[in-house]
């Protein structure tokens, strides 16, 4: 496969750490040390399937096809208002798309599952040409908001990419280790006359300091994993683009690959931990302020609840197209002034 499109869309309420210490026991300072964030962006008055349609249409236009170009729809999340039907059905509706649809939940390392798919089926199925992954996540709809250890991590967003046949992706790994204790967040379901023992829904729960140790040793595993089977080396490497969790992660991830801060872009510190669609996010941007020329290399590398982890080698050769760029930071200042 090959990237040849890229779309972002964040909730229009920026939340600062000022803004949760009115009500919860913290401050910034407390938060960017431990974190990275100084902000976050949370649903209000926006949904997320706004957010979904929002992103996918940008991507779709800086692909330049339309929506009825589309042959598959992947959408990565982990939870949202509709158990069924799945979030990608709904969004097809509202693009006007006619393409098959299908939901997964990989956690935080759905993009990159979603992109071996993905890639899977632009291989074998010679009727898919283009791929729409989308990755749409409320992460804020399921943290207990009078707990700061989690509440304060985690943003909103939705971001996608246009896929088609390529030869972006030079290799790829996707691992699974089973481990729900780490990280993990229970709804309840409807009475039944016939299940004896109620299961109590909770808030997201999370070992941090597990989650901390597994995210590091499975990336940098993962990391070494990729770039070796695709004949590279980790200073052929221009990108280390690393699922957004916490910039302490990123930092120690660095500092095991000996690889240079620069290499290992980050937004964190804006938008917080957005989940699946936190990679996506940051590749949109990488794609639209010009940092991504033909032939870059890029590892993409997330870790989520599960324990599910992913990573991949990309060989850049998508370029972002001016006229689509200038409409697309027109939106930024319109979404700025709001």
């Amino acid at each position: 496969m090959k990237i040849i499109g890229t779309g972002k869309a964040l909730p229009s309420l920026s939340v600062t750490n000022d803004m949760l210490a009115e009500f919860l026991d913290t401050s910034d300072n407390w938060i960017s040390t431990r974190t990275g964030i100084k902000e976050r962006r949370l649903l209000s008055k926006d949904n997320l399937l706004g957010l979904t349609t929002d992103a996918s249409r940008l991507a779709i236009e800086n692909a330049g096809i339309t929506a009825a170009d589309l042959d598959y729809i992947i959408c990565s999340n982990v939870a949202n208002r509709y158990v069924t039907p799945a979030l990608s059905c709904i969004l097809q509706g509202e693009i006007n798309a006619t393409c098959p649809c299908i939901d997964i939940n990989g956690a935080c390392a759905g993009f990159i599952y979603a992109l071996d798919i993905a890639e899977s089926f632009l291989q074998t199925k010679p009727y898919i040409n283009n791929v729409l992954v989308v990755c749409a996540e409320e992460p804020s709809r399921f943290t207990n908001w009078k707990e700061r250890s989690t509440s304060v991590l985690f943003g909103d967003g939705a971001a996608a990419v246009i896929l088609s046949k390529g030869d972006d992706l030079k290799s790829a790994l996707l691992t699974t280790v089973s481990n729900v204790d780490a990280l993990y967040y229970q709804r309840d379901l409807e009475d039944s006359p016939y299940v004896e023992k109620k299961i109590d829904a909770a808030p997201l729960v999370m070992n941090g300091k597990d989650v901390f140790k597994l995210a590091v040793a499975s990336s940098v595993a993962d990391i070494n994993n990729v770039v070796e089977k695709a004949g590279l080396t980790l200073n052929d490497i221009d990108y280390f683009m690393l699922h957004q969790a916490n910039i302490r992660i990123i930092d120690s991830i660095c500092n095991h690959l000996k690889q240079p801060e620069e290499k290992f872009p980050h937004n964190i510190e804006r938008y917080g931990n957005t989940s699946s669609a936190s990679i996506p996010i940051l590749l949109d941007e990488m794609n639209r302020d010009g940092r991504l020329k033909e032939g870059t290399k890029i590892v993409l590398s997330a870790f989520g609840a599960g324990f599910t982890t992913g990573a991949c080698v990309i060989e850049w050769s998508k370029s972002s197209n001016d006229k689509t760029e200038k409409k697309y930071r027109s939106c930024l200042e319109v979404e700025s002034a709001i």
